[in-house]
């Protein structure tokens, strides 16, 4: 008897391939910085409930918390859908976008604490200078993905990045956040780091830095930020002013010891010596209670967090995603860097916050954005 192939071989269903199909590319999914934000996440949301355990801030401060964290979320699946490439496409345009908020918070934003930097949605606020670092990552990557150099880049190549950087800073200066403007120029250096730039260039750059920094201390600062570097030398100069916050600090990091005095147990935060103990301080809290292991396991996770994201970057097939995870990576390893050492009284004190440990919705949803991207990159770095 013969069977034609029809007879022969059983019917598939598209379905099944379907299924199958989303099966398969489940198990290849690179779930690393999704699995560490989410740890880290938790963390951070425990230690908010201690920190504003005494005080009535539990009227709803770590919910506030849950829900930017939902809505970043929302964004990341939004951006999973999404190939990579199609940031490149809209990078100058979201660069842009961002200015005009910056320029917006300086005529309408919302003050407070003798700055300007909110823009108020409803009962809730946004920061957009926390959004413009993702958007300057972006936009420098766009322009050195289109910008391609043989010998190295020299001054001129460099003079329009330059301005890109330079523009925001200036407006985040104005509002005054001292400590953003300084995130975004670190970050900037450190994409530098990862271009080829002439070897003259560099030793230029290295000499105008260090010539402007007296210059910026005695024009560009207000006197209240040149009081923050004095006491930073010495916080005793001043210890019921400028220096308060430093000494509480120190206090509440070496009471913690090697083990901490336990969860909810922190008499810094608890009786309220601790100042803004919920959003810049938030790693005094977690050092006065864990102590000195839990540090060391909180900053293990930082560290396997950036190393998997330079894994991403250094597996990519393009330099528009390389930039994007180096850039993205380097907002985070700057603000951990930052905010420890102004915790511990080693680097001045600037408004630093922990990223997904300190309070703050536009800090939270900024640092789920770098982990969409860098997991989106992650996941399409082989597509053409």
């Amino acid at each position: 008897m013969s069977y034609t192939y029809s007879e022969s071989q059983p019917a598939l269903d598209p379905s099944q391939n379907r299924y199958g199909f989303y099966d398969e590319e489940l198990k290849k999914f690179n779930w690393n910085m999704l699995i560490l934000e989410f740890i880290l996440f938790g963390i951070g949301i425990w230690n908010l409930m201690s920190a504003t355990a005494v005080e009535d801030k539990s009227l709803g401060l770590f919910r506030n918390q849950l829900i930017w964290f939902g809505v970043g979320m929302i964004l990341t699946a939004i951006i999973l859908m999404i190939h990579y490439s199609f940031l490149s496409r809209v990078a100058y345009i979201v660069y842009f976008a961002n200015i005009l908020l910056l320029v917006a918070v300086l005529v309408v934003g919302k003050s407070s604490l003798g700055a300007r930097r909110w823009i108020g949605i409803g009962s809730f606020t946004i920061q957009p200078s926390e959004f413009m670092k993702v958007s300057m990552v972006l936009c420098l990557a766009k322009y050195f993905e289109s910008h391609r150099t043989v010998g190295g880049y020299g001054f001129k190549d460099l003079a329009l990045p330059t301005l890109l950087v330079g523009v925001p800073s200036f407006l985040i200066m104005l509002q005054p956040d001292l400590g953003t403007a300084m995130i975004v120029l670190l970050t900037f250096g450190t994409m530098m780091m990862f271009i080829k730039i002439k070897p003259k260039v560099l030793v230029t750059l290295a000499l105008i830095g260090l010539t402007a920094m007296p210059i910026a201390y005695k024009f560009a600062l207000k006197p209240y930020q040149k009081q923050r570097l004095v006491t930073f030398v010495d916080p005793m100069s001043d210890p019921k002013g400028t220096g308060y916050n430093s000494i509480q600090s120190m206090i509440a990091v070496g009471s913690g010891q090697l083990f901490g005095k336990g969860y909810k147990k922190g008499t810094q935060s608890q009786l309220n010596f601790l100042p803004e103990h919920h959003t810049d301080f938030i790693f005094s809290v977690f050092s006065e209670e864990h102590g000195f292991a839990g540090c060391v396991i909180l900053l293990f996770l930082y560290l396997i967090y950036l190393m998997n994201g330079l894994q991403v970057a250094f597996q990519s097939h393009d330099k528009f995603a390389l930039l994007l995870v180096v850039g993205l990576l380097s907002i985070t390893f700057w603000h951990v860097f930052v905010n420890m050492g102004m915790v511990m009284g080693i680097l001045p004190i600037v408004g630093v916050p922990l990223p997904f440990l300190s309070y703050g919705g536009s800090a939270l949803i900024t640092a789920t954005l770098g982990v969409a991207i860098i997991t989106n990159v992650a996941n399409k770095k082989f597509m053409f």
